[in-house]
């Protein structure tokens, strides 16, 4: 539980940071198409006998550049190139698991997350990328705030758009696959929507936005972990309703005229 609860509000920091900017962008299903291609590397780790984390953070980096790529030099939309890499890394994942002979325990702490059952070098692994995942969203705070609300005007500014693309899909790659200890694959997108999408009701500034999605986020994790404990729950699916209920009750305050009128998506 100790473990679980640091590990867990490390990975809760960074996916409402990173969250943030992946919303603003319009770029919500990208934590899932990265989860997804991660779901590819993790079957390629067991097919080869490479520990699976790994393999999952270099196809997924591979897959998020190739995607940035793709989108750069063709004419697919960024929708669209996201639903590509999707479909690609699952359907790998697919194929690698019926050749190995079906699913394992292993592939499914992953599917589903097991941050109760992570190990003390696990946790320092995870606390040092959180470290170096918040470092380097503050070093690049300001280019990537431009960048993030009008790109054409960034690049007349000056600012090396292309690099700053790829940097971004890579730091989104290593926080996505960080967080899939805590809620598994097929949760992870929505500890990295929910909590900004909920804070961006509160119609504030993009400091308190990111504020709020972090508070949000640590709780969720915090107390979901705990609650899940006590009722022997999932933790991973009590995290995400927790989410999912602290959104549905601000949509209700904000209809009741509690919080602000004005989502920052409105004001953008």
């Amino acid at each position: 539980m100790q473990k679980g609860l640091i590990a867990g509000a490390a990975i809760a920091i960074i996916c409402s940071l990173m969250g943030t900017f992946l919303v603003l962008r319009r770029y919500s299903l990208f934590g899932d198409a990265l989860s997804h291609m991660a779901f590819g590397g993790i079957s390629v780790g067991l097919f080869t006998g490479i520990y699976p984390l790994w393999t999952a953070y270099v196809v997924s980096i591979l897959g998020a550049l190739g995607m940035t790529k793709l989108r750069k030099s063709t004419k697919i939309s960024g929708d669209a190139a996201i639903a590509v890499l999707l479909v690609s890394g699952f359907g790998v994942g697919v194929l690698l698991i019926s050749a190995t002979g079906g699913f394992s325990v292993d592939l499914f702490s992953f599917l589903f997350g097991s941050i109760l059952l992570i190990s003390n070098e696990d946790t320092i692994l995870i606390l040092a990328i959180s470290a170096g995942v918040v470092v380097s969203l503050a070093i690049l705070r300001k280019p990537l705030l431009h960048f993030t609300f009008d790109e054409e005007q960034a690049k007349v500014g000056g600012l090396n758009v292309d690099r700053l693309n790829y940097i971004f899909v890579i730091i989104a790659g290593v926080t996505v696959i960080t967080s899939m200890r805590l809620v598994g694959i097929l949760l992870i997108s929505a500890l990295i929507v929910l909590p900004n999408i909920t804070s961006m009701l509160f119609g504030k500034g993009f400091k308190h936005t990111v504020l709020i999605s972090m508070s949000i986020a640590v709780f969720s994790v915090m107390f979901g972990i705990v609650l899940s404990y006590y009722l022997d729950l999932a933790p991973s699916g009590t995290i995400v309703m927790l989410s999912v209920a602290i959104l549905v009750g601000t949509l209700a305050a904000k209809y009741l005229g509690v919080i602000g009128k004005t989502p920052i998506l409105k004001t953008i």
